[in-house]
């Protein structure tokens, strides 16, 4: 898969740590400069992967096994980049996707059992493309993981497997980054909002140049 007009930017991070109020500054922030923004989410962002989206955020913490999860992520992940970033990227938008492939790699390849090589042979295989740069929104795992119970969604079930899973999640989210410098940068999520989009805003427009 390839659009190489536009530029693809993910954000990632564990529950809670406010990538998604941010992903919606950053996109507001851009319009006002006169760029096309596309703003969407994993899982979710067309209409199928949105219906995959209720099937696998929703209900029981073992409703699916981490296998399956796998492969309905990358379902999802597949149908959302051939109807919704493809077409921004070709039509040289800037795509601001809330969570991507490294959620995956971290949720089911890492913390639900030792499947990251799983993960990544189905993403070569079916997806076959990262993000141009990605976001991580760093801060503690206690109180993204408090706010994020607090939020009372409807798509919890993650949140339901506890704080552990959030504390292995930022590990394994800060060696990932540690692993494509090229790639990553690291935001200090547990300031106040408006710094955080201040330096987001900054480390997009100097990727942007």
């Amino acid at each position: 898969m390839n659009a190489a007009k536009g530029r693809f930017i993910s954000f990632e991070g564990i529950d809670g740590s406010g990538k998604s109020t941010q992903a919606k500054r950053l996109a507001a922030a851009l319009e006002a400069q006169g760029l096309e923004v596309v703003l969407t989410r994993e899982p979710g962002g067309s209409a199928g992967a949105e219906e995959i989206r209720a099937l696998v955020l929703q209900g029981d913490p073992d409703r699916w096994s981490a296998e399956t999860e796998i492969l309905l992520f990358t379902a999802a992940r597949r149908d959302h980049m051939e109807r919704t970033i493809l077409p921004a990227l070709a039509a040289g938008k800037v795509v601001i996707c809330d969570r991507f492939a490294d959620s995956t790699r971290m949720y089911q390849g890492l913390s639900r059992g030792d499947l990251r090589a799983l993960v990544d042979q189905l993403h070569d295989l079916m997806i076959g493309r990262e993000p141009d740069l990605t976001l991580l929104f760093d801060m503690d795992p206690d109180i993204s993981h408090t706010r994020a119970v607090e939020r009372d969604s409807i798509d919890s079930r993650f949140e339901d497997f506890g704080a552990d899973l959030q504390r292995a999640m930022r590990i394994g989210f800060i060696d990932l980054a540690a692993s494509a410098p090229e790639r990553f940068r690291i935001i200090d999520a547990a300031r106040d909002i408006d710094s955080i989009a201040a330096d987001t805003l900054a480390t997009i427009k100097a990727h942007l140049g």
